[in-house]
């Protein structure tokens, strides 16, 4: 993969027709320490969040030794990376044949689940060859938590209800060797707090089942640093974490984890695009909602962008993007904050790409090629750099005392 220090630098080499991915192996690194280093327990990476192979191992070259993967295609990418790495398959909704190949072919012993019937359906699919049921599997219950305090809510497809968490937490105790109660407090999480209100609810969920409980998973819900979203500095959120879970009712030898994903790969990446049309404000550019900027169309996320041409000295105004497929639904509202002048021809970089951009491209319309090449310049925002408030100064952090 060829090296460039910046985005302006690739430019003047290729002047690229199609989309670059600009990828900072530095920056993921930089994440992955910050993760293994300060959280009070193990960081497990949301695969799905960028599945490329050469992330999973910067991240593991940088103390990241557990991964969350939620498809079997997901396992065996992971496995094939990274073959010591732990794996737990943590989508609450499997096949039997993915639990089974997962379990038996790549030493797979951590699975979630939020019903009874998917409990009968993981104990049958590890049974061994004599019908013996397993004896070192780590099942996580998911509980169903609030998503208020997200940008993007993951509050109603998985998790069981707190009136019927007691009875699954007691049948799953049946037939694990670690327990663990797990949840998810919704993407791009502003406020720490929104880890308080779902361990008050874990606090209920295990007082009416007493059970004893090994492990806590906090799941994801990280942020990165976006325009008009500042979060708090993690460490108060890791802070808040461990002083919420450590007046639990669980287990004295319990353990803590969590699922970054977001926040271990969106500085790790960004993108150059070429605008192929202006029409007023609008811009007509090389990507779009089938590519890399899918979460700018669906979701209206608003990613920093920076204009590569030194002749644009006009003030900033707002646009909004249309991609390059056919589709009017290929349209990313913004506001993206350009030089005035901007014109067909020019080239944009696009930042904080690397959490679900290269991750949901597709080859929609014929449109989706790019190449990827290494930078060694910063991203456009970072919460790893230094240069944020010192937590210790912060006013962020919420007491539980």
């Amino acid at each position: 993969m060829h090296h460039y220090p910046d985005a302006a630098a690739v430019v003047r080499a290729l002047t690229p027709d199609e989309p670059v991915i600009l990828n900072r192996p530095h920056a993921a690194a930089r994440a992955a320490r910050f993760f293994a280093e300060k959280f009070p327990g193990k960081s497990l990476y949301a695969v799905k969040a960028n599945p490329s192979p050469d992330l999973l191992k910067i991240l593991w070259d940088n103390g990241i030794t557990h991964y969350d993967v939620a498809s079997i295609g997901e396992v065996r990418m992971a496995r094939g990376a990274l073959p010591d790495a732990t794996l737990c398959f943590m989508h609450p909704v499997k096949t039997a044949r993915a639990i089974s190949e997962a379990y038996h072919q790549h030493g797979v012993r951590t699975f979630s689940l939020d019903t009874i019937e998917e409990l009968e359906k993981i104990v049958e699919a590890c049974r061994d060859d004599a019908g013996n049921p397993a004896t070192d599997l780590w099942l996580c219950v998911r509980l169903r938590v609030s998503s208020e305090y997200a940008e993007l809510s993951l509050a109603s497809k998985f998790g069981v209800d707190l009136a019927d968490a007691a009875g699954l937490l007691q049948a799953t105790r049946q037939h694990c060797d670690a327990l663990g109660v797990c949840f998810h407090v919704g993407s791009q999480a502003m406020t720490p707090f929104a880890y308080v209100q779902a361990l008050e609810r874990v606090r209920a969920a295990i007082v009416q089942a007493a059970v004893t409980v090994d492990v806590i998973d906090v799941g994801g819900g990280f942020p990165s640093v976006y325009p008009g979203m500042e979060p708090p500095p993690l460490e108060d959120y890791f802070d808040v974490i461990f002083r919420a879970s450590e007046s639990l009712p669980i287990s004295y030898s319990s353990e803590l984890w969590c699922e970054p994903g977001r926040a271990l790969c969106a500085e790790y990446s960004s993108l150059i695009v070429r605008v192929e049309k202006r029409r007023g404000d609008e811009l007509y550019i090389n990507d779009g909602a089938y590519g890399a900027l899918f979460d700018a169309a669906h979701v209206e996320w608003r990613f920093p962008v920076v204009a590569q041409e030194d002749d644009l000295i006009e003030p900033l105004e707002e646009f909004s993007f249309y991609g390059p497929t056919c589709d009017d639904a290929d349209f990313m509202k913004g506001p993206f904050m350009l030089p005035a002048d901007i014109q067909a021809g020019d080239y944009i970089e696009i930042g904080m790409l690397g959490a679900y951009g290269a991750a949901m491209k597709t080859g929609f319309n014929g449109f989706g090629d790019a190449e990827a090449v290494i930078v060694t310049d910063e991203p456009m925002a970072s919460l790893y750099r230094g240069d944020r408030v010192d937590p210790r100064e912060s006013d962020n952090v919420v007491s539980l005392r």
